[in-house]
């Protein structure tokens, strides 16, 4: 453990004996000092020093061809001071480099957590993979700021995402941040998202007219796909969800009782989808495919179909609907129900919703409904009135 003098000229001129793979200079003027000279020729300064627990530590403190000796020993002494007020700078230091990055804490914990407990991890994922790790997955997680995550909402504001849209962005980032605090990663007591409000969102409600529900189905049968055609016909003739008509199964089909069984929807639970005549005539007239236990499956590999996006596209243009979405089919179904005087109740359960204040958006429909009940309250009313004694 040799002691020097260190100065500008010694470590300029300091080398490794050639015997050796290394050695430490310890500087004769400030303890625990030193200067760690290389066979490679690298030298790099370092500050030995003991912490609370009584073990000694040493800090290294950078490379001497980028640091000053007077840079380094006012580094040395302030970690010396640091040690001496109960602070651990190597501990602190090893604490910072166990950080996670973003895209660390993505895949090696939210998403493996997120494929066993969440449904919908596809959707994350590709938001993960497309929109978020690319924006934030080189940061560590604690170096991630709202300032951060303000100015990524403003950029995808500007690219015309929607403001439903963007929400789930922040929502998502949100929660992977408050799992991560759950999960006691390093780095995860504070939470980015915290203080930033979620945009303003509006229903974008669509309901087919008679005339174009017609359209449409003319539009369906005359189709070259007649998987995909008939599929979408289903979705309209039922109200039902995309995957629960493209993941049908032949055996989930009650053709007494005129219903569909879906195993899993999306509140988790079970539920029956009604049938009526004409969506019962159209299973019946669909082909059956060998050992396939589809209703609806991919002409190429067999399987439900991930997505019926270019279908739909090109069967609604044809009809003449191009600003009208394939889920704009099950609002479709409701308000037909609503303006023929069905109960919200009714809808509610024909829609699998499990909050009636999800259905409630389409009480607006059927203001002549409504006028009719009024109506009848008044009438009531008014005979009373009229059958009372006169006071």
């Amino acid at each position: 453990m040799p002691i020097a003098k260190l100065t500008t000229q010694f470590v300029a001129r300091a080398c490794c004996p050639d015997e050796k793979g290394k050695i430490e200079y310890f500087d004769q003027r400030q303890k625990g000092f030193l200067l760690e000279v290389r066979a490679s020729g690298g030298k790099t300064y370092y500050q030995r020093y003991t912490d609370d627990h009584g073990f000694k530590r040493q800090y290294r403190i950078g490379p001497a061809d980028i640091l000053t000796l007077d840079q380094a020993r006012e580094k040395a002494k302030s970690i010396v001071a640091q040690a001496h007020l109960g602070d651990d700078p190597q501990a602190q230091r090893q604490a910072k480099r166990a950080i996670l990055t973003f895209r660390e804490v993505v895949h090696d914990h939210y998403l493996p957590h997120a494929r066993q407990d969440k449904r919908s991890w596809k959707t994350d994922e590709i938001m993960l993979r497309v929109h978020l790790v690319p924006a934030f997955g080189s940061k560590p997680i604690d170096t991630i700021t709202a300032q951060d995550i303000r100015e990524f909402v403003s950029r995808k504001q500007k690219q015309g995402y929607a403001a439903g849209t963007v929400n789930r962005y922040i929502i998502l980032t949100r929660y992977i941040y408050n799992l991560a605090a759950k999960w006691q990663l390093a780095g995860s007591d504070h939470n980015p998202t915290k203080g930033i409000s979620l945009a303003p969102t509006t229903h974008r409600d669509r309901y087919l007219t008679r005339e174009e529900a017609l359209a449409l189905i003319a539009s369906c049968e005359e189709d070259d796909n007649q998987t995909a055609a008939q599929a979408i016909l289903l979705l309209l003739l039922t109200g039902a969800r995309r995957n629960e008509v493209t993941h049908a199964r032949w055996e989930y089909v009650d053709w007494q009782r005129g219903t569909l069984f879906v195993p899993l929807s999306k509140s988790g639970k079970p539920r029956t989808i009604a049938l009526t005549p004409r969506g019962v005539a159209l299973l019946q007239r669909l082909p059956r495919l060998d050992g396939n236990p589809y209703i609806f499956p991919s002409p190429v590999t067999g399987e439900p179909s991930p997505s019926l996006f270019y279908p739909w596209v090109r069967i609604r243009d044809r009809a003449g609907l191009k600003n009208v979405r394939l889920h704009d089919l099950r609002h479709s179904f409701a308000s037909f129900l609503v303006n023929q005087g069905a109960s919200l109740y009714v809808v509610q359960h024909l829609l699998g919703h499990t909050q009636p204040r999800t259905t409630q958006r389409y009480a607006h429909l059927a203001p002549e409904t409504m006028q009719e009940a009024a109506q009848i309250a008044g009438n009531v009313i008014e005979g009373e009135l009229a059958t009372a004694p006169a006071g």
